[in-house]
């Protein structure tokens, strides 16, 4: 589970997700550099992890949302302290 929470990628999706369920491209497009490969990887990791559940709704095309499970949003709780954390000591350049 370290190793999960510890992934660039999977962390700063477990931050996006926080503000509610989104469809792939949305996730994409909040986590820009990612890609589609790697997101996709990442979101497979998470649902397996149980942190993140995935929803495939009947629709034609179908439409997939993806939203913190509560373990997800109980992981989401101390990686947005280290966010903060980075955002105030470490300087950017």
């Amino acid at each position: 589970m370290l190793d999960l929470l510890a992934n660039k990628w999977t962390a700063l999706a477990i931050g996006v997700l926080e503000g509610g369920p989104l469809r792939f491209g949305e996730l994409r497009r909040h986590l820009q550099g990612v890609s589609p490969k790697v997101l996709s990887a990442s979101l497979k990791r998470l649902e397996g992890a149980g942190l993140v559940r995935r929803t495939v709704f009947a629709e034609v095309p179908p439409r997939v949302e993806y939203a913190l499970t509560p373990l997800g949003r109980g992981a989401a709780v101390p990686l947005a302290h280290l966010r903060d954390w980075v955002n105030e000591n470490v300087p950017r350049h």
